[in-house]
């Protein structure tokens, strides 16, 4: 069938039909294959189609998640993990309105999970994508290789198979969604960390063409993680394996053994550190050139792209293992050192935040160096069709404040779950969901989220409580101190920014 859900909730797809469920006006279809397991002849390469099924194939239960590890101790209370057994881990879920579309369907979004490309799943609660389809959008969330078998650089194999599965799952999306009652010509991809890494990496492939007409970056880095890093990552895991770093080898250990390798090779890098790590790399066909270049370039540029960030990112990376109270002078100078900060915009950060630790100035430098600034720099190149946000609202739970990942919630408007509530407290505002969502709404639907798009101004969009509004320029005098001087563009407003 094509166009909107039927009340039986089955639905035709390229490899069969599948049989969903309907309450409150939402059909709901959980655990759909949009590639074949990974796994046997198919491990560590390409996704390819999933075969055809005869009848009709249950889509009530979630799907099998990729093989990954909790997170360590407290953070495991704040960012939750769900783990479903099975194979056929290259699966998605969908949410769709039982109501009519006009035209040719609703809009879509295709949210692809975060979890710094070790963790998550498309069946974490906070995901459920009810509201969007109760407001008139058709939710798509998606699963896809993790860790060593979706990111390690093999001699033998194709690299970034993580961000070629999420490829797969918007072909398939492009192909199958109007019989779910989306319309494929409007398709917005959203991610939130590694989430927003991967739909810039995307947003910079040749290969995603007009696969979608939209696309939001929350508080995801912009560049590809440096190949030497994550072939060194590779070649650790391989050693402790005692095998060779190639597909042939790594395919004869087992998942359980390749996670625990993993997990050891891993387990000690963090934000200033640095160490082995899994992640995106450039130079290869999916992604030929570091995203950060090629979006300046021109990449991407027929979509409309909202970028963003949190105002105390640095809190969910350090306040869990307290390594904010620990860093002191002599940190704050080194970390500036890696992040290439210099000794007056250090002082600078120390002069606007009297009273501050300096794990807080290290963690502010580091939340501007690595994700606000790459995004302001990328809104300068394009100009156009792109709009930024920064979420301000501060979390009472465990002084994370305005932290990474808080927001996610909010988009979904989906504070009442126990995941949700874990990390924003019982009484975060319900006013403030009901903005970012009705924001993601409208710019999936119209393709501007409500406020001024970027220009020589700089429109930020503060996302905050009892109030949110458009400010201008903010911290741009934190901004120019960071930028080096050849890429500096002028400033454009004072130092703490101004309110139209």
């Amino acid at each position: 069938m094509t166009g909107p859900v039927a009340a039986a909730a089955v639905v035709e797809t390229t490899q069969g039909r599948v049989r969903g469920s309907v309450a409150d006006g939402v059909a709901r279809f959980l655990g759909i294959p949009y590639a074949a397991p990974p796994w046997g002849a198919d491990r560590f390469a390409l996704p390819r189609p999933h075969d055809p099924w005869d009848g009709v194939r249950a889509a009530t239960s979630f799907g099998p998640t990729a093989p990954q590890r909790p997170y360590d101790g407290e953070l495991g209370s704040i960012l939750p993990t769900v783990q479903v057994p099975g194979d056929e881990i290259l699966n998605l879920n969908v949410w769709a309105p039982v109501a009519p579309a006009p035209g040719a369907g609703h809009p879509v979004m295709v949210w692809v999970h975060g979890g710094g490309l070790l963790h998550g799943s498309n069946a974490l609660k906070t995901y459920d994508g009810q509201a969007f389809a109760r407001d008139g959008v058709v939710l798509v969330a998606i699963n896809y290789r993790l860790g060593a078998e979706g990111f390690s650089v093999l001699d033998d194999a194709p690299a970034n198979l993580g961000l070629a599965d999420q490829l797969a799952a918007l072909r398939w999306v492009h192909a199958n969604i109007a019989a779910f009652g989306g319309d494929p010509q409007r398709v917005t991809v959203f991610g939130q960390s590694a989430g927003g890494a991967s739909v810039a990496a995307l947003l910079a492939s040749p290969a995603l063409g007009s696969l979608v007409s939209g696309a939001i970056v929350q508080s995801g880095p912009i560049a590809a993680v440096p190949v030497r890093r994550v072939r060194r990552a590779t070649q650790l895991v391989a050693r402790s394996l005692g095998v060779a770093p190639t597909r042939e080898a790594f395919g004869r250990v087992s998942r359980e053994e390749l996670l625990a390798a993993q997990t050891r090779v891993t387990g000690s890098g963090s934000v200033l550190t640095a160490g082995p790590a899994f992640g995106i790399v450039s130079g290869d066909p999916l992604v030929p050139v570091d995203p950060t270049v090629a979006l300046a370039r021109g990449a991407g540029a027929s979509v409309r792209l909202m970028l963003g960030y949190t105002t105390e990112e640095y809190r969910l990376w350090f306040l869990p293992t307290r390594l904010i109270d620990n860093l002191n002078r002599a940190h704050l100078y080194g970390a500036a050192l890696k992040l290439k900060a210099s000794r007056s915009a250090v002082t600078r950060y120390r002069r606007n935040r009297p009273g501050a630790t300096s794990g807080e100035v290290i963690g502010m430098l580091a939340t501007d160096a690595l994700l606000r600034l790459p995004k302001n720099r990328l809104a300068d190149a394009r100009g156009a069709d792109t709009w930024m946000y920064e979420f301000a609202w501060r979390s009472p739970v465990h002084d994370l404040g305005a932290a990474h990942a808080l927001e996610v919630g909010f988009v979904f408007d989906n504070l009442a779950c126990t995941e949700s509530r874990a990390f924003a407290g019982p009484d975060a505002p319900p006013e403030l969901a009901d903005a970012l969502h009705r924001a993601w709404v409208r710019f999936a639907a119209d393709g501007d989220p409500g406020w001024q798009a970027w220009d020589r101004t700089r429109p930020v969009m503060m996302f905050d409580h009892p109030r949110s509004s458009v400010v201008l320029a903010p911290r741009d005098d934190e901004r120019a101190a960071l930028e080096p001087r050849r890429t500096r563009p002028s400033t454009l407003a004072g130092s703490g920014g101004r309110r139209p």
